[in-house]
């Protein structure tokens, strides 16, 4: 009789975690965007695809790569779990995919070399995560940028965007952070850094462009596991949180 109560107690367990395992919750999250929640990714034979972003982009690419579809270009975050997926389930159009993050990055930076790194490439789908630093570096790096220079610049990039390849597939992703993080101090990050997130998600809006919300995602997460285990700093994935990251652009933009 211990056993069978000690096997339901195990059993009832294993089944409420398991409505919050990384799918999960990213099709959680993925059904809970309003915005442009009917828009989806189409791919065609070849189609390129290029990330754009910060350190958590990056995440250690080799920059002296310039060959898609290589571990050398993904780098090992993110990047690397979702362009495995889109190579693994849409095999039968080959997929190009590049990854042209820097760690350190804001919006100005990625101005400086957008024609380089994305006009030049003439990508079908452009996924851009932008943001943290736009904020952590005017608390730690002297930089003096605001949320309007975040907006604004922003703005200009896509408008700039839009007019060199207009029929380019955008996805603008949310900047989040994981407040248990050893980064994040909570007084000084909070509720500032809310506006940026906000600010993202309007100017999805504005240009149409697909929004994957991954603070609503790590914000679901913590009800598994606790900050650190998804993002020891706050800021940067580790292993469970790229691959969540991953599940949910690949369902925000219809591409699982």
């Amino acid at each position: 009789m211990k056993n069978t109560r000690r096997e339901f107690l195990k059993t009832g367990m294993l089944a409420g975690l398991g409505s919050l395992m990384i799918p999960e919750i990213a099709k959680a999250a993925a059904a809970e965007n309003k915005t442009s929640s009917n828009s989806k990714i189409t791919l065609s034979k070849e189609s390129v695809i290029l990330f754009q972003g910060d350190s958590i982009t990056d995440c250690f690419r080799d920059k002296n790569s310039s060959q898609c579809n290589t571990q050398q270009e993904f780098g090992t975050g993110y990047v690397l779990f979702t362009a495995t997926q889109l190579m693994e389930r849409w095999a039968a159009l080959q997929p190009k995919i590049y990854n042209r993050g820097i760690s350190g990055h804001k919006v100005f930076q990625l101005r400086e070399r957008w024609d380089k790194d994305c006009i030049n490439i003439k990508p079908d789908v452009l996924s851009i995560l932008i943001g943290v630093n736009d904020y952590w570096h005017t608390l730690s790096h002297n930089y003096t940028g605001t949320l309007e220079t975040y907006d604004k610049d922003l703005r200009s990039l896509l408008e700039y965007t839009k007019e060199k390849l207009p029929k380019t597939q955008l996805v603008l992703c949310e900047p989040f952070t994981l407040k248990g993080g050893s980064a994040i101090d909570p007084a000084k990050w909070y509720p500032m850094f809310d506006e940026y997130r906000a600010a993202a998600q309007k100017i999805a809006e504005d240009f149409k462009a697909i929004f994957v919300p991954f603070q609503a995602a790590f914000d679901k997460a913590v009800q598994l596991a606790p900050d650190r285990y998804w993002s020891s700093d706050g800021v940067h994935p580790d292993l469970p949180g790229r691959q969540l990251m991953a599940n949910l652009w690949m369902e925000v933009t219809g591409l699982k």
